[in-house]
């Protein structure tokens, strides 16, 4: 054990949300005390400026923040007509908060298979999905690789539904040269803390060329009122508040940079790794220019356990996204999937184990957590 590891702190770890907060601290901490001493906390100035650079960033004419990713989902969603009675296909690898923005929207989750080589939606799954009852595709750019959302598009519109697109994890991503979040109808996105563009707590938004949905989205998320007591819908209370926004401005100037050196990062692992027996790295996309939110392999031969045991003896801290699909997990077993219903999820999730990924991430540590990847692998 690592003298790292006795102390309790990983040498290697995650992620390392302080060095960013301390790049950002000088831009931060002034602007942050002019809100606190303005009062200016809901709306404001700092606000409109992020969603225009945020816009500007995505590729897009419109984006309205919101409280949080999930918020954002929904919101998306609803305003392209997803409701009751209606169907939305997603993948069933992705995190629960896809499938619960389409309940929470009042439709109902359709499953489908994932890619093999990039665990991203599987467009031929998604034609044998489509029904009647069809509203809306949601493509999810999974670990920061985007998905193949041109092959969705003559889907969607062969049966009348809308692309939404699930940008989470992949703030300045690119396919063919175009942003995720800028593909489909309409995108949501997530600024978690640990997203490639965090916020310090939770923020979300929804971004779009079309600025009808824009409209209708920041109705939807004001209570649907316009104007002060009267409500022309049900909406919700789901707002990006000025502290956030000074915060993720500050990040959004740097973030080009720091999926440069992400990407640095993933190259040099996938160097190291891919000659190693009984370790697959990530495929990306021909096309694609990700952000490697997350460096997921996959552990071949039901070796993960004792490697992400080793590796955090080692003093490295590492993660599983995600154990079980969606449709295995209790809150949706009313949906009526069970086990074998995807079957390259499923193998998936009992070997994918995502390694430290972090801007702020060095070359001796990605030397030494491949290093000690290999070391894990030879010995189980």
């Amino acid at each position: 054990m690592t003298a790292g590891a006795r102390a309790g702190a990983p040498a290697v770890p995650f992620v390392d949300l302080a060095a960013q907060q301390q790049e950002i601290a000088a831009d931060v901490v002034p602007e942050v005390l002019e809100v606190l001493a303005t009062g200016a906390f809901i709306g404001g100035p700092h606000v409109a400026a992020f969603e225009e650079e945020y816009a500007r960033f995505a590729g897009t004419r419109e984006c309205v923040g919101v409280a949080n990713g999930t918020d954002a989902l929904e919101l998306a969603l609803r305003a392209v007509g997803v409701g009751p009675g209606g169907e939305v296909i997603l993948p069933a690898n992705t995190f629960v908060a896809t499938a619960e923005a389409v309940v929470r929207a009042g439709a109902r989750p359709v499953l489908v298979d994932v890619d093999p080589e990039t665990l991203l939606i599987d467009a031929d799954s998604v034609g044998r999905a489509v029904g009647p009852r069809t509203q809306a595709i949601v493509p999810v750019h999974l670990f920061g690789q985007v998905a193949p959302v041109e092959e969705l598009l003559p889907i969607a519109v062969a049966c009348g539904a809308a692309v939404v697109e699930d940008a989470a994890q992949s703030q300045g991503a690119r396919r063919f040269g175009r942003p995720a979040g800028s593909l489909g109808d309409i995108a949501a996105t997530s600024f978690y803390p640990g997203k490639n563009l965090g916020a310090a707590g939770d923020a979300g938004a929804v971004t779009t060329h079309d600025g009808l949905l824009a409209d209708r989205v920041r109705l939807l998320a004001a209570h649907g009122s316009r104007v002060k007591y009267v409500h022309e819908a049900v909406g919700c209370n789901s707002r990006l508040d000025a502290v956030q926004a000074v915060v993720l401005r500050a990040k959004l100037r740097r973030l080009e940079g720091w999926n440069a050196r992400r990407r640095v990062a993933a190259e040099r692992y996938s160097s190291l790794l891919e000659g190693v027996a009984g370790v697959r790295v990530p495929r990306s996309l021909p096309g694609n220019e990700d952000v490697w939110h997350l460096y997921v392999v996959r552990v071949l031969d039901g070796r993960r356990a004792r490697v992400q045991a080793a590796l955090a003896e080692a003093g490295i801290a590492t993660g599983i996204h995600y154990p079980t699909p969606v449709h295995l997990t209790e809150a949706f077993s009313s949906l009526g999937y069970g086990p074998g219903d995807f079957p390259v999820a499923e193998a998936a999730a009992e070997q994918i184990l995502s390694l430290p990924m972090f801007p702020h991430l060095t070359d001796g540590q990605v030397e030494r957590v491949a290093e000690a990847v290999a070391q894990a692998v030879a010995g189980c």
